[in-house]
């Protein structure tokens, strides 16, 4: 039986401060408000003077409120009745279905044991020709999707959940507006995905610790589904920054010291311990991680992206409604190109000078240089790879997006002028 504190010391925003003993970190409890119940979990220990950050906020709480310790951190569900659910930050159901209350785990333990891990060497396929074939997914890898605000991240996630080759998609959405909410609800059940789909979804209008807890319920409960289930999941989380404003938020509140523009010393780790729960177990299934962070002013140095950088393998750069091919990349594509096609590493490295040579052209174009045959050449297949490859709209598979490519070379340039071994050309290049 824990006992119960009746003297709440400090009300500050929305972290109340109480003095007790034996208590741990992370810790839920229950505080009786005036309004009735609220959630509250432990975010600072000092001595025996324990911080509490209210769920729902602290309108209502008194100085002589009852304060009631649970013994425990935040716990979820997990069983196959989560399947096409919705749930909030709190792992409430959001929609209308019934509470799940058996077979609850703790969320937010340590990432798994590197000796039960396996390298990364399958491919998941999006349908997405800039990742297949440019940047592919890898299996248990982890990415963060960099955009700036107004950017189409969004739309891309939904069409990575529509079409991923994964046995499980796992949303955990952070600060999301309510037509946004909607967006992602309408795409995946005209999609059909929502059968395959767990969502926790944090709107802007909910707690702000309920932003906290929505990586880490998405990642607790796919990381049991992978290794109990032995499914292929895939985590898509989004907004990154609006969980690391969060964070910066509440350390305000608690009046630590802050670190470079105003967030906590500890972002780093923080944010590696969510990433770093993707894994490829060896005797069971995987977790894959796409995180979707906005830079604030489009500045890649910011303490956000700089940190995920460090963390992550790679990134996928989304600029001006195309993922780039130049600020993109994927540090583990080449475990996996030389398995797909024998012509995938060629068509991938050709096709990026080229496009290159394409840019260089249209400043040339830009500023009054007259143009050659080559620089036609190159104008006009720049507009089909953009077309045909870039856009976010096009859905083929890799093996139809390689045969593109080379139905683009050919449209575009003689044999000879892409630079690609003879043996792939006399195999690949179309006879037309």
């Amino acid at each position: 039986m824990r006992k119960v504190y009746n003297k709440v010391l400090n009300v500050s925003g929305n972290v109340v401060t109480v003095r007790a003993e034996g208590i741990a970190y992370e810790e839920l409890a229950e505080i009786e408000a005036s309004r009735g119940t609220s959630l509250a979990q432990v975010i600072k220990i000092d001595g025996e003077l324990v911080s509490l950050q209210v769920f729902a906020g602290s309108k209502g709480i008194s100085t002589d409120a009852e304060v009631r310790f649970l013994g425990r951190p935040m716990q979820v569900n997990f069983s196959e009745n989560m399947i096409g659910r919705i749930f909030n930050g709190s792992g409430e159901p959001r929609d209308e279905g019934p509470r799940l209350t058996e077979n609850m785990i703790e969320v937010a333990g340590p990432s798994v044991n590197p000796a039960r891990r396996i390298i990364p060497s399958e491919m998941i396929r999006t349908n997405i020709p800039m990742i297949d074939i440019f940047n592919s997914l890898v299996k248990s890898q982890k990415l963060p999707i960099f955009s700036v605000s107004g950017e189409p991240y969004n739309e891309l996630l939904a069409r990575i959940a529509l079409q991923a080759e994964a046995d499980l998609i796992i949303l955990g959405k952070i600060g999301l507006k309510y037509d946004e909410y909607m967006f992602f609800r309408n795409r995946l059940e005209a999609g059909g995905a929502l059968s395959r789909t767990i969502f926790f979804v944090h709107t802007a209008a909910d707690p702000i610790v309920e932003s906290l807890m929505v990586p880490d319920l998405s990642l607790a409960v796919a990381e049991n589904f992978a290794l109990h289930e032995d499914l292929d999941v895939l985590v898509l989380l989004s907004d990154m920054t609006n969980f690391a404003d969060a964070l910066k938020e509440i350390s305000i509140t608690m009046e630590k010291v802050p670190s470079n523009r105003g967030y906590p010393g500890d972002l780093y780790s923080q944010l590696a311990s969510r990433y770093e729960k993707a894994v490829d177990f060896a005797d069971a299934g995987s977790v894959t991680v796409l995180a979707a962070t906005t830079m604030p002013g489009d500045d890649v140095t910011h303490p956000i992206p700089d940190n995920t950088g460090y963390i992550t393998e790679g990134q996928f750069y989304l600029h001006d409604g195309y993922i780039d091919p130049f600020g993109s990349l994927s540090r583990l594509k080449q475990l996996v190109n030389e398995d797909s096609r024998d012509d995938h590493r060629a068509i991938m490295d050709n096709m990026i000078q080229l496009y290159a040579d394409f840019r260089e052209t249209e400043e040339k174009k830009s500023m009054g240089f007259r143009m050659s045959e080559w620089d036609k050449k190159l104008l006009h297949y720049g507009d089909l790879f953009v077309d045909q490859m870039m856009d976010l709209e096009v859905n083929i598979p890799l093996e139809e997006g390689l045969d593109r490519g080379w139905d683009i070379l050919g449209q575009c340039f003689e044999p000879e002028e892409t630079g690609i071994k003879t043996d792939l050309l006399d195999k690949y290049w179309p006879e037309d």
